[in-house]
Formats: structure tokens, C-alpha cells, sequence
């Protein structure tokens, strides 16, 4: 089991720790309920050193990008970031990932913890132009501080106006007084925010330095948990649950980042199923009657036929009603479709809806 560079302080802040894709990560600190409110409504910070980035470097490197990835990187620019993902050659998913650009022949690719052996295995694979790449995984800290509040709490630590950064934008400067830190305006929850990423060696300092500055606006560390319903309520993909190495990304609502403009790993293939059509879609699910849509429950009809699978689900902390996503037969995919979901053997009724969940 790996340990981030902050495992310490997690355990001295008496968060609850769980193994995660290979770490020992925090769950949650006073509860996921709390620390999902404070993320929403205010600031919080999540340790998600876990994460994966391998720098691409050369001449060639845009074009193995443009290989490997669904989205077109060649719209990217200095300071820009593109959310996009790995096709395999079968139709389904490597794993869906961030690209930044950093200078014309320099790009940083962030993929998720569970899948960073693999990720680059599958890059490294089409590497056939010598780009120069380097996983910089295990010396890297990232830290998500997110929430409507994270521009206030977090600009006295930096020159860089926060404020004023558009969303999927990124800037490298002086942070907490340590040179070259990435501060880009991303996040996996929906309630805006920043992810910092810097060495190892100044996970600490940074991390108490965000606290200090962060105090005035009850800035409060928060765990995978929140993490997980959050990005839930937002209706945003999570690998190995809603998309991974069997699902479609055009059923899994990622015809956006798909762009058949150029040629990329199995793209020939996405286009005939794009013209064909696909026959289920991923829908969000909300319960009308008493129960939570578990990952792996049955989606039927009234009749009892099944028609899709759920992927993830919870009680929403938000909203204050149980919520899930899954695939669900494209003809019987619309929206305000009453659907059921078989719980311990009952059909317990609930709605289709698009996402964000309201």
C-alpha cells in the first residue's frame, strides 16, 4: 500500500483511511454529509496525490497525443487543458483522462490512480516517433481545493489572480513562496475551485500554508467520500464504475470529447457506431419511491423486464433524495421515463433524468 506525502497529517486529523487503487487514502474526516456541505457551499481541500501525470515531451509529442486520445489537441494552448479519453481497439475505454499544455512541444497528461501502469503502457505502445515521456507520478502531489470559496482562500498564498481564471485553464508560478507550482481551475465535484499540483517535498508546507490563509473562510480538509458525491450529483463519469474497458464512450455520453476530425485509436470504429447509433445511453436515475440505486442493481420495466444496469448511486447530500446513473436501453432512454430498480428481489420505482441531477 502507497502512502502520499501527506498520509501523516491525514491520520493526525483522525480521518477514517481505506486502501484505495493502491494508497491509503481518507474516506472522510467528520462525515461525508458535513464535508459535502462545506465543499458546496463554502472550501475544502482533498488530498488526491494518488492521481497519475506523465510528461510528454518533442517534437512528435502532440501527434502521439493525437493517436492515442478521442479529443483534438491540436485547439489546445499554451495554459489551456482539454478533458478527453483513451480508446481502446475493441470500442471501450483505457481510462478517461486531463491534458494540459504547457508549451508547444511539452504536454502533461493526468489519468486516474487505478489505471497509471496501464495508461502508459498503452501510450508507450504507439510511441513510435521517440516522444521522450516521464511518469512523474510518484513525486507529485495534488491537492483539489474546492468550492465557491477556494478563489478567496486561497489568493493571499499567490500573484496569480485566481478570480479571474477561466475554467480549464492553467498557470505556473510562486505558491505559498514555493516556486513553480501548476495552479489549474479544474475539479471533480462541480462547485468550481482549483488542483495544485508541486513536489513532494512541499506537500506539508503547502498544505499548512492553505489552512493558514483558508482558516477565515472555515476552510476544512475532506475525504474520498464527498469526493464520490459530489461528482455524483454533477453526473460526471467515475472509471471502473460508469466507464471503463467494455463501455462505449459514445452510450457513455462522451460523443463531446469525440472528435472525428482526426484519426485515433479505433476511431473508424466509434464513427460507425456514431452513424449506426447505439443502443443503450447512460441516464441519470433519480428514486421516487423509498431506496438507493446500487452499482450493479437491475433497471426493469413494469413488467419486470430488464432494461439496463445501474453504475453508481447514493442519497444525495445536495438534493435529499436518492440519486444513481446507469445504462439503460436507448429506445427506453428518455427523459421522466418511469423506470424501476430491482432492490433485494423488489421493483422500487424511480424516474430518468439528464444531468447535473436538480
Amino acid at each position: 500500500m502507497k502512502n502520499t506525502a501527506l498520509t501523516e497529517k491525514h491520520i493526525a486529523l483522525g480521518a477514517k483511511m481505506v486502501p484505495f487503487a493502491g494508497y491509503n487514502m481518507p474516506v472522510q474526516y467528520e462525515g461525508i454529509n458535513a464535508e459535502h456541505s462545506t465543499v458546496r457551499n463554502g472550501v475544502g481541500v482533498f488530498d488526491v496525490s494518488h492521481m497519475g501525470e506523465f510528461i510528454l515531451k518533442g517534437e512528435k509529442a502532440l501527434d502521439l497525443i493525437q493517436r492515442v486520445s478521442s479529443n483534438d489537441a491540436s485547439k489546445l494552448y499554451d495554459g489551456k487543458i482539454q478533458y478527453a479519453y483513451l480508446p481502446n481497439e475493441k470500442g471501450g475505454i483505457v481510462d478517461d483522462l486531463l491534458i494540459y499544455r504547457i508549451d508547444e512541444k511539452t504536454y502533461m497528461l493526468v489519468v486516474n490512480a487505478s489505471n497509471i501502469e496501464k495508461d502508459w503502457n498503452w501510450i508507450q505502445k504507439f510511441n513510435t516517433d521517440g516522444v521522450e515521456m516521464h511518469n512523474i507520478s510518484d513525486k507529485t502531489s495534488l491537492l483539489a481545493v474546492q468550492g465557491p470559496k477556494a478563489a478567496e482562500a486561497l489568493q493571499s498564498l499567490t500573484d496569480i489572480d485566481l478570480a479571474s481564471m477561466e475554467y480549464y485553464n492553467f498557470k505556473k508560478g510562486t505558491f505559498a513562496g514555493i516556486e513553480n507550482v501548476l495552479i489549474s481551475a479544474t475539479g471533480y465535484t462541480g462547485a468550481g475551485g482549483f488542483e495544485i499540483y508541486f513536489e513532494n517535498e512541499n506537500a506539508n508546507a503547502i498544505w499548512d500554508a492553505i489552512f493558514e490563509a483558508g482558516a477565515p473562510f472555515n476552510i476544512k480538509p475532506i475525504g474520498l467520500g464527498a469526493r464520490d458525491t459530489l461528482r455524483l450529483e454533477m453526473g460526471f463519469c467515475l472509471y471502473g464504475n460508469d466507464i471503463d474497458d467494455t463501455t462505449s464512450p459514445l452510450e457513455a455520453g462522451l460523443g463531446w470529447v469525440t472528435k472525428f476530425t482526426k484519426n485515433f485509436t479505433n476511431s473508424e470504429a466509434l464513427k460507425a457506431q456514431k452513424e449506426a447509433g447505439v443502443s443503450k445511453k447512460l441516464m441519470g436515475i433519480e428514486m421516487i419511491d423509498r431506496g438507493i440505486p446500487r452499482h450493479d442493481y437491475q433497471i426493469v420495466d413494469a413488467d419486470g423486464n430488464v432494461i439496463g444496469k445501474v453504475t453508481s448511486g447514493t442519497q444525495s447530500p445536495s438534493l435529499q433524495k436518492a440519486i444513481g446513473m446507469g445504462y439503460v436501453e436507448k429506445a427506453l432512454a428518455k427523459e421522466g421515463a418511469e423506470v424501476y430498480i430491482l432492490i433485494r428481489d423488489k421493483k422500487v420505482k424511480a424516474k430518468l433524468v439528464k444531468f447535473p441531477f436538480k
